[in-house]
């Protein structure tokens, strides 16, 4: 952590009136929001970034996108090729590989623990303990 920063800062944020604005994310829950979206059918970027608000609640900067899919493609989970039958100029289109979807599936588990774990942690305060 840099000196001066507080990662705080990023989740928890004080309104003028007085209220916090709380933002409960999952680090990198980009990487599982795109492999599903590959996982359901091949897509070019743009149609990518606007699905992807629906699953991780923001927005996605298009360049950091592109990177982020050239990442999974050189890690061998995303494969693209160039599609020019595609209405308006070639478009370059990502689908999932089998190791993207093994990888899928991890995230698949992972998550479920972790929403168990917010379950507990939700019970636990509406039982009052």
């Amino acid at each position: 952590m840099r000196h001066g920063h507080h990662r705080a800062a990023r989740v928890r944020r004080r309104l003028a009136s007085g209220d916090y604005e709380i933002r409960a994310r999952i680090e990198r829950f980009a990487e599982p929001a795109v492999l599903l979206c590959l996982r359901e059918r091949a897509t070019h970027g743009y149609e990518l970034m606007e699905r992807l608000p629906e699953l991780t609640g923001e927005r996605i900067d298009m360049g950091n996108l592109y990177r982020f899919l050239r990442v999974l493609e050189h890690e061998g989970f995303v494969s693209s090729a160039w599609q020019d039958e595609l209405p308006g100029p070639s478009k370059r289109t990502y689908e999932l590989t089998d190791e993207g979807r093994a990888l899928l599936d991890r995230w698949l588990d992972a998550l479920g623990e972790a929403r168990e774990r917010i379950d507990r942690f939700l019970t636990r305060q509406s039982e009052g303990r």
